[in-house]
């Protein structure tokens, strides 16, 4: 069925650049697009057309990395680093989600509030139970949300709240991948929480299993001096924590690595040659005062890096916070690096937003033809009229306005 999309159309179809037609059409067929106009030619004279007038119709966003259990303790524990957050707040909260019921409530929840603010992609840690992860996958999917879900895997170092024996979470996990095919929009993605959670046998079993059966593999990389210093003391082989991974076949073109805030140039390499996309979670890098990451070296070097809320970590799930808190950390590292780093534009936070992260997912970037429609409409007609699509774009990221999310597609189905 062809239906037709109107409004001011902003999109980002590469770095720093922003394409605007004002105003323009979506043309969909069955959801995907098949052409973008700023006149409708005449052969779709008879097509349905949904006209927003002066709303922006814009890439919905992508996060990379979140945490699912940790959403009931949003903006708790800000004044701790990240390893003595994990033991004080984090592991005792995702220990509560053994609790079905409790999880069914918060991953609902969640689930809605990333629709309601315009996030369709993530790639997101459940806890380490197996029957939790698949409610999260359920409500994710039931409200429209796409991408990959992983179930935790830790069998050291989680205390006696939150941990599997390493016989348990390798059972659980295929036990888990078994039940993963009724899903359509939700897949799973293996998920080692960080090396520090898992023996040497877990992870040569979880390398093992990502080859043998394709799967994506999320983690943790060089986010805290501390934890670096942990991993190289288990790890007294590897020069690097990037070598954690790689050694046991989980450093490829699926993996994801949140944070990436101490990576040095041979790590950003071995990034870069493995084809290794590195999350920037701004928001939790100065939350738990772990640090700024070089976010402008790992884009000039050629690394692949998207945005994620980090929730907890990070206090909000709101993608536009996350790339206005993405900008302004550029700006600091600019001062941190002596002015030798150039800042982040708002057109470059929002292609790290949108575009970059859909491409973890094999989405073309920007409004591109033959792509499922992933976007959302932004009504700021409360506020002063500005000149440009741009300004009013960059208005949207740096000032948080309530309810201005008034529709949304994910993967071609209108959601909101």
């Amino acid at each position: 069925m062809t239906s037709i999309v109107k409004g001011i159309l902003v999109s980002a179809p590469s770095l720093g650049k922003l394409e605007v037609h004002t105003p323009g059409c979506l043309v969909l067929e069955d959801g995907v697009i098949t052409g973008v106009f700023d006149e409708l030619p005449e052969r779709y004279a008879g097509a349905p057309v949904e006209d927003f007038g002066d709303c922006l119709i814009t890439q919905s966003f992508t996060d990379l990395h979140l945490h699912g259990p940790q959403y009931p303790m949003l903006g708790t524990g800000m004044d701790l680093p990240l390893l003595e957050w994990l033991n004080a707040y984090t592991f005792p909260t995702e220990a509560r989600f053994a609790d079905e019921q409790y999880a069914r409530e918060q991953y609902r929840a969640l689930a809605l509030e990333l629709i309601r603010n315009g996030t369709t992609r993530v790639c997101m840690f459940s806890s380490l139970h197996r029957k939790a992860t698949l409610i999260l996958m359920e409500e994710l999917e039931a409200a429209g949300v796409t991408g990959y879900v992983g179930k935790v895997n830790m069998d050291r170092n989680g205390g006696e709240s939150l941990q599997e024996t390493t016989e348990g979470s390798i059972k659980e996990t295929l036990h888990w991948l078994d039940e993963c095919g009724q899903f359509t929009h939700i897949k799973p993605i293996l998920t080692p929480r960080f090396t520090p959670s898992c023996t040497d046998e877990l992870m040569a079993f979880l390398g093992k299993l990502a080859a043998e059966q394709n799967l994506p593999v999320q983690s943790h990389l060089s986010e805290n001096q501390a934890e670096q210093a942990w991993v190289c003391k288990l790890h007294p082989d590897c020069g690097q924590y990037w070598q954690t991974y790689a050694k046991y076949g989980l450093w490829n073109q699926r993996t994801v690595m949140a944070h990436c805030v101490f990576s040095d140039e041979r790590e950003r390499r071995a990034m870069r040659e493995a084809g290794v996309t590195a999350v920037h979670c701004a928001d939790s890098n100065l939350n738990l005062c772990s640090g700024v990451a070089p976010v402008r070296a790992l884009l000039n070097e050629g690394v692949k890096v998207a945005l994620g809320s980090d929730i907890a970590g990070g206090d909000t799930v709101s993608m536009f916070d996350v790339t206005a808190s993405t900008i302004r950390a550029s700006k600091a590292r600019r001062i941190l690096d002596n002015w030798k780093t150039d800042a982040l534009s708002v057109a470059e936070g929002w292609y790290l937003a949108t575009s970059a992260g859909a491409a973890f997912f094999g989405g073309e970037p920007g409004f591109a033809v033959g792509e499922p429609l992933h976007a959302m409409v932004l009504d700021d007609g409360a506020l002063p009229p500005l000149r440009t699509a741009e300004e009013r774009l960059t208005r949207a990221v740096c000032r948080r306005q309530e309810g201005a999310v008034r529709a949304v597609w994910s993967a071609g189905r209108r959601v909101l």
